[in-house]
């Protein structure tokens, strides 16, 4: 493949990627085999501000590539512009006997960013409706503790240990700890401290190889 061959060749290719992704990424051909690098062809150079035989790179400087730079791709790599926009940076190399020319692409994800922060305020609430709608009543969770004790099958008076661990681990399989108030509840109806509920919760949680929440 000649010089202008692979020109002609990652230029189409630019092109095509900067319509495909459209006006937020920014594509271009680098010379890498000038150490200034200049640019010989770009798309949507607002992006970055640049445009064809600009020695600036992504981050604003026109210093001059490490050499391993100049010939090995990178890819996905972060970078902030002078103007405080975040890319999304990579950089692909074809190296003949006689050039070596690179394909950028440079994706502006600002915009995606403070998109995001407006879906995690949205989707941000401060409790679930059952705790807020639980005025002091035990009725919800009296239903899912009598459901667990049905279960194991015994009266509360004639549980052991491991039937109390039973009818707790079934409790927080069914999110009753979600509810305010919920440990002192379980330990009121089993018969035990509070403290010993959470150390049954530890438990659980060790078999389970993780802390519990």
């Amino acid at each position: 493949m000649t010089r202008d061959e692979a020109f002609e060749f990652l230029d189409r290719a630019a092109r095509g990627i900067a319509e495909m992704f459209g006006s937020s990424c920014e594509t271009l051909v680098h010379d890498m085999g000038v150490p200034t690098h200049p640019i010989l062809s770009i798309y949507n150079g607002h992006v970055s501000g640049r445009e064809v035989g600009s020695t600036l790179d992504i981050l604003g400087t026109a210093r001059e590539l490490d050499p391993e730079a100049r010939s090995s791709d990178q890819v996905n790599l972060y970078a902030t512009t002078p103007s405080g926009q975040q890319i999304k940076s990579s950089t692909f190399h074809l190296i003949g006997e006689d050039y070596n020319l690179a394909l950028g692409i440079n994706f502006d994800y600002t915009s995606l960013v403070y998109a995001n922060r407006i879906l995690v305020d949205l989707m941000s609430a401060e409790a679930d409706l059952k705790t807020a709608l639980w005025q002091g009543g035990d009725s919800a969770l009296a239903d899912l503790f009598d459901e667990c004790l049905s279960a194991v099958g015994k009266p509360v008076d004639a549980l052991s240990k491991a039937d109390r661990l039973k009818i707790v681990a079934m409790m927080d399989q069914k999110n009753a700890f979600s509810y305010r108030k919920s440990v002192p509840f379980a330990a009121r109806r089993l018969g035990v401290s509070r403290y010993t509920v959470y150390k049954y919760l530890d438990e659980l949680a060790q078999r389970e190889g993780a802390p519990h929440a």
